[in-house]
């Protein structure tokens, strides 16, 4: 039995095109620009379908969504991997990644989510320590509440929230990120 790593066939080669684009939103916020550049934060709703938010240093606030989908060619731990090279680029575009605040599920309904779930989580965890970077875990009912006033709000009224405050979520990923990314900047990370 041989390891020898097989060839892996790219994005490309496996289907012809190029791989898809993330989803991504540009709404600026003037009614939360901060003066003089801030930290960049950092926001996300872990999935395979991963939402985000990032508010950079001139106050602009971005979103969007970007898939971790394995392909049918792809080993196990390629969706991580995968994962790490999208935080690596997004440092490295948006500057120093002051903070990152994210959602904190407790309890998943299928086995796959919870398992995907822990598989980003240690990512994240193991990639912010490495570049030095804090992280917070985020209760889903906090975010809920603090968008909604309701801390169980189904996704149709967390998406009505990102709309309220001028954002075009593509989905529920996309706001949540949106909600998390507002929650750390009116609570100070849960601070205030």
């Amino acid at each position: 039995m041989s390891l020898a790593r097989r060839p892996h066939p790219s994005i490309e080669q496996q289907t012809g095109k190029e791989p898809p684009m993330a989803h991504a939103s540009l709404t600026p916020s003037p009614a939360i620009t901060p003066a003089g550049g801030t930290p960049v934060l950092l926001a996300l709703d872990l999935g395979t379908t991963t939402g985000w938010a990032l508010r950079a240093a001139d106050g602009l606030i971005t979103s969007g969504t970007v898939s971790f989908r394995p392909s049918r060619y792809d080993g196990g731990g390629m969706r991580y991997v995968r994962f790490r090279a999208w935080l690596e680029r997004l440092a490295t575009d948006a500057g120093p990644i002051g903070a990152i605040h994210f959602e904190e599920v407790r309890r998943h309904v299928g086995t796959d989510a919870a398992h995907v779930f822990g598989g980003l989580l240690a990512t994240l965890t193991a990639w912010a320590e490495t570049a030095g970077v804090p992280y917070q875990g985020v209760p889903v009912g906090t975010i809920k509440r603090h968008a909604t006033d309701k801390g169980n709000a189904p996704k149709e009224a967390m998406i009505a929230a990102a709309r309220a405050r001028g954002f075009s979520p593509a989905d529920d990923n996309e706001a949540d990120a949106i909600a998390i990314l507002f929650w750390a900047i009116e609570t100070a990370g849960g601070v205030a």
